[in-house]
């Protein structure tokens, strides 16, 4: 395993080799869970690209540290790793809130940022009356409380009825998630909004999102295409919110194609 001291905690991550060359994918992923969930795709994509994946503050093995209530903390901890790893000119990759911290990244580095693949996420995600209920019923229940509504959001009911096993072990990995980084998280996906800031990204964006995402609908994703100049957008058929566990071909395949549209840049290990 290897972790670095970002910022103020210890941030787990993995690096996995590839050509050199070739611009190094970069995967952030979602509330709640761990950078396990791209396992799948990971595997289907390693040595063909350099890959860095973390779990963000408060995730997985990562430190809570200072709770990150404010997305610009999560945006700090990634740049700090990308400059740690020396890592720039990637392609950023992702879920959900791991997709509005690809959108900060770009904001504040865009030096670090090839191109964007932005999966079930958008500009800016639900009202302060949605995350204000869910930080209410987390503090007063814990996440086992809203955890089956979130599974359900997160896979379709195909998966949920034929994935016993594997949904029992995507529950533990949400509710074993410490409350109080949990809760900040959702205030920090509460407050984000990359309304305006989306209008300007200027590099290669596609905005993926599965058909059956109950978190982020695919009406919300396309509007965030809409907002991206150049940008493409892509329906995952038979996926929830978190269609690298439900769908991995098929991502692995869009990705693919996408990268194989990106004019070439700099050598991505800088």
């Amino acid at each position: 395993m290897q972790f670095a001291r970002i910022n103020d905690i210890a941030l787990h991550y993995q690096t996995i080799g590839g050509p050199a060359g070739r611009p190094v994918i970069v995967f952030a992923n979602s509330l709640g869970t761990d950078f396990r969930i791209w396992r799948d795709v990971i595997v289907r994509l390693a040595g063909d690209f350099p890959i860095v994946t973390y779990d963000k503050r408060s995730h997985g093995l990562s430190d809570i540290g200072q709770a990150a209530d404010r997305i610009e903390t999560h945006v700090g901890d990634l740049v700090a790793l990308l400059d740690h790893l020396a890592v720039k000119d990637a392609i950023i990759c992702g879920l959900s809130v791991g997709g509005m911290i690809a959108q900060g990244l770009y904001q504040r580095r865009p030096d670090l940022v090839r191109a964007l693949v932005l999966c079930d996420t958008a500009h800016k995600i639900g009202t302060p009356d949605i995350w204000n209920g869910r930080i209410s019923a987390v503090e007063a229940n814990g996440i086992d409380g809203i955890a089956d509504t979130v599974l359900e959001r997160w896979f379709t009911p195909a998966y949920r009825s034929g994935q016993a096993s594997a949904l029992a072990g995507y529950r533990n990995m949400l509710i074993r998630q410490p409350v109080a980084g949990y809760v900040a998280t959702c205030a920090a996906v509460r407050d984000a909004d990359f309304t305006e800031a989306v209008r300007k990204i200027a590099v290669p964006t596609i905005c993926i999102v599965g058909d059956q995402d109950g978190s982020t609908p695919p009406e919300l994703v396309l509007s965030t295409a809409k907002l991206i100049p150049g940008a493409r957008y892509e329906i995952i058929k038979d996926a929830g919110h978190i269609p690298c566990v439900e769908q991995p071909d098929i991502l692995t395949d869009i990705l693919r194609a996408f990268i194989d549209t990106i004019p070439p840049g700099e050598d991505a290990n800088g």
